[in-house]
Formats: C-alpha cells, sequence, structure tokens
C-alpha cells in the first residue's frame, strides 16, 4: 500500500463520523482533497462546509457543497483536516500547505477535531518538519532574528503568500518538547500572526492510514 492509499484509508475513516444534515469543518491538504472526493455520495445529506483555505473552498463548491462563512456559523460538531506531524499527546505540526492560521481559526470553532495522516506523519517528537511560522511582510527579518535566538533556523519561503496576504518562515533544527510552550512563546512575538504549532488545539480523534487499515485513537 503506498502513501496515497494509505491516505485514502484515513479519509474514508474519517467520513464515518460525518452526520446527516451537518455543517463541517474541512481543512486543506492532499489528505483533506481525499476526504473531500469521498463526500460526493453524500454531498445532497449534509447542510455544507467551513473551510480553511481557497483551494478546499474551490474543491467543496466544484462538487456542489455550500460554503458558508464562518462568520454566519456558531459551531460545528467536526474539523477533518490533515498534519505534518503528530506526538503521541496530539500536539500537531501544521502549515505544509501555507493555510496554518485559517486551520487554527476554524480548528477553535469545532467541537471536535478529527486528524487524518498516514503513518509517515506520526512522530513521537515534533520538530523533524520545520515549522512554519506566518508573519506579517514588514516582520520577517525581526521575527527571523527572534526564532533563530530560540534555537531555530528559519528559512523564508519565497515564493509563498498565505491566502491572508502574509509570509511563511519556515524553522528548521528544532527538537520541540514541549510544544503548547514554545506555541506560547512564539505567538507572542511581535509581527507573528500564527505559528504552525497546534498544541492548545491538538486532535481529539487520530486516524492514521497503515498498511493494515485505519487506526483510530481517540484522546481521553
Amino acid at each position: 500500500m503506498d502513501q496515497n492509499q494509505k491516505k485514502i484509508c484515513a479519509a474514508e475513516e474519517a467520513v464515518k463520523y460525518v452526520k446527516e444534515n451537518a455543517v463541517l469543518g474541512v481543512g486543506t491538504g492532499s489528505t483533506v482533497n481525499f476526504f473531500i472526493d469521498r463526500l460526493e455520495p453524500i454531498k445532497n445529506k449534509i447542510k455544507g462546509a467551513v473551510s480553511s483555505s481557497v483551494a478546499s473552498t474551490k474543491k467543496l463548491e466544484a462538487m456542489g457543497i455550500k460554503v458558508f462563512d464562518l462568520n454566519d456559523v456558531d459551531s460545528f460538531d467536526i474539523y477533518v483536516d490533515g498534519a505534518d506531524e503528530i506526538n503521541p499527546e496530539m500536539d500537531m505540526i501544521k502549515g505544509g500547505g501555507a493555510a496554518l492560521t485559517r486551520e487554527k481559526i476554524v480548528a477553535a470553532v469545532a467541537k471536535k477535531f478529527i486528524c487524518i495522516v498516514d503513518d509517515t506523519k506520526v512522530v513521537d517528537v515534533l520538530g523533524k518538519f520545520p515549522l512554519p511560522v506566518e508573519v506579517i511582510p514588514m516582520a520577517r527579518e525581526y521575527v527571523a532574528r527572534e526564532l533563530t535566538a530560540l534555537g531555530g533556523r528559519p528559512v523564508y519561503r519565497e515564493g509563498c503568500v498565505t491566502d491572508n496576504g502574509n509570509h511563511i518562515l519556515d524553522v528548521h533544527d528544532l527538537k520541540i518538547t514541549e510544544p503548547k510552550k514554545l506555541e506560547q512563546t512564539i505567538n507572542a512575538i511581535a509581527g507573528v500572526v500564527t505559528v504552525g504549532i497546534f498544541g492548545r488545539r491538538g486532535a481529539d480523534v487520530l486516524i492514521v492510514g497503515t498498511e493494515n487499515g485505519a487506526k483510530v485513537t481517540e484522546k481521553k
């Protein structure tokens, strides 16, 4: 079973959490795209979705699924999204697709966060995947210096402009043993929009696509 088949396996399991007449929170990325594809047979049974990116919005609307503005939705049951890394405590690194800020906002509103990944994304310690930080463009070099002082090696993601009009710094060489603490520290740097650590709002359900099918873990 290749990586895409594992992603599909996780996506298919996530569809089981979708209730009739629900509004879904939908994330961004390759695994989420497989999840959106698998909404096709049930699209007429759901009210619609809240999306975390322009790309996911276009894909949902092309399928005929209504996309709501988050400001018009008080809450919704589930948010389905992937991760670049996830640890046993269900803290995550996200933002490889540069949608981290909107993903973090949508996740905050959802009652349950369902993370869907293939088994290569499960790690003991976060940080091998470079940590994305969304920054206001004028603050980029200042924030980079502050991240260097924290022990990281920030690299400007050239040619990348987020859906919010901002820049991304990818921070290499971090071993993130205290995700929630580092999340708070980086978010406090002036000019940072948000950091791609999802610790304060981690996953509630982890669905991992493996050689032997989908493995589901629920946070206790």
